[in-house]
């Protein structure tokens, strides 16, 4: 984020710069959602919903698990949330106590660490390797829940920011862990549509305890109308509801109307994840020719993280520099992974195509 802060600074001043530094995608809202809130628009009337969100858009996402994954989930196990951010509060709030201690990849996604400290709960960072091709395994959790008793794990798949897709098998074997082991499984499935290879599936498909976070921000291109959902355990529903209509009593009413014409805008969607994809293999081409010699694997989402030892041991000072002097902005990785972070950076490719091709150009111009 002061990263960005600095980008925008810099384009007030008429820099042209590329963004590469936040995970928001370059298109925009497909035209069912607009099309859709324009009519919620012209009735004129905006009020409280149901805490757990509108009945029908409940019950489309219930037919989204049917229909993608083949999991019949009950409605009333589904809350809709203020985007992802909203539903990771409700897990930690509903299923922790203070102190409780909850396993973290690392890199990781640094908000879930943040989010848990400020509830007074221990995150408990796992550094992940290349030998597991990046993922959590049952033996890592295992040693870790040895250590001291973990109440909570929360694993990304896709994972942020390794964009590793956990493959059936290995996703399966962590669920029937964490049951084994009584800890809470949460799994981020923001970035589900968004793969590119390997085989996708919801914690939903081997366990019916685990609790799952989507949104519609990222395959749906819904960035900023800051609407998500999860799907809690049966028990919990009611304390979250509670939460939540404490917090901020629902989700905007136009957004979740919006929403639920997201599902049927699949075909412009694809087209859209078609540009991420071309982004994808032109940075996976390039960027080891410019000296980018570690790349983790791009399963999904719409980033890239790369090694930069070779060419700096500060990302920090590296993505500064790349800003000031290419017009590039990158998220540099001391934040995913404290004590690896400094040697990467995050490329995001969720732009247009004719700016990743600038953006490669201009890399390779600057590091020459």
């Amino acid at each position: 984020m002061d990263i960005l802060e600095e980008a925008c600074k810099r384009e007030a001043a008429n820099e042209k710069i590329i963004h590469m530094e936040i995970g928001q995608p370059g298109a925009r809202a497909p035209a069912t959602v607009i099309e859709a809130a324009q009519v919620a628009l012209s009735d004129g009337y905006f009020g409280y919903t149901e805490a757990r969100g509108i009945a029908p858009l409940r019950d489309r996402i219930a037919r989204h698990y049917r229909e993608t994954y083949g999991v019949d989930i009950l409605e009333n196990r589904i809350i809709v949330t203020t985007g992802s951010s909203a539903g990771f509060s409700f897990a930690f709030l509903g299923a922790f106590d203070s102190g409780d201690r909850v396993a973290l990849t690392a890199p990781g996604y640094p908000a879930y660490r943040n989010i848990l400290k400020a509830l007074e709960l221990e995150p408990v960072e796992s550094p992940v390797e290349e030998e597991t091709r990046w993922v959590l395994t049952p033996e890592l959790l295992e040693w870790a829940h040895t250590e001291k008793p973990l109440k909570g794990v929360l694993v990304a798949n896709p994972g942020n920011p390794s964009e590793t897709m956990m493959q059936p098998v290995a996703l399966k074997a962590l669920c029937e862990s964490t049951r084994d082991l009584g800890i809470t499984f949460i799994s981020d499935e923001i970035y589900h549509g968004l793969v590119y290879r390997g085989e996708t599936a919801s914690a939903l498909n081997y366990s019916d305890e685990a609790i799952v976070i989507n949104s519609f921000s990222k395959y749906y291109c819904m960035t900023g109308w800051w609407i998500g959902w999860m799907i809690a355990l049966e028990a919990l529903v009611r304390s979250i509801e509670r939460i939540a209509q404490s917090l901020y009593i629902c989700a905007p009413d136009i957004s979740q109307r919006a929403a639920l014409a997201a599902f049927d805008a699949t075909p412009k969607l694809e087209v859209v994840k078609q540009c991420y994809a071309k982004n994808r293999e032109l940075l996976l081409d390039v960027l080891p020719k410019i000296g980018f010699n570690e790349l983790l694997p791009v399963d999904g989402a719409f980033y890239v993280y790369a090694g930069v030892r070779s060419l700096t041991n500060d990302s920090s000072n590296f993505a500064r520099r790349m800003l000031a002097e290419a017009g590039i902005a990158t998220t540099p990785s001391a934040d995913f992974d404290h004590d690896r972070g400094p040697g990467y950076l995050c490329f995001s490719f969720a732009g247009l195509h004719e700016d990743m091709v600038e953006a490669t150009e201009r890399l390779a111009r600057w590091l020459a």
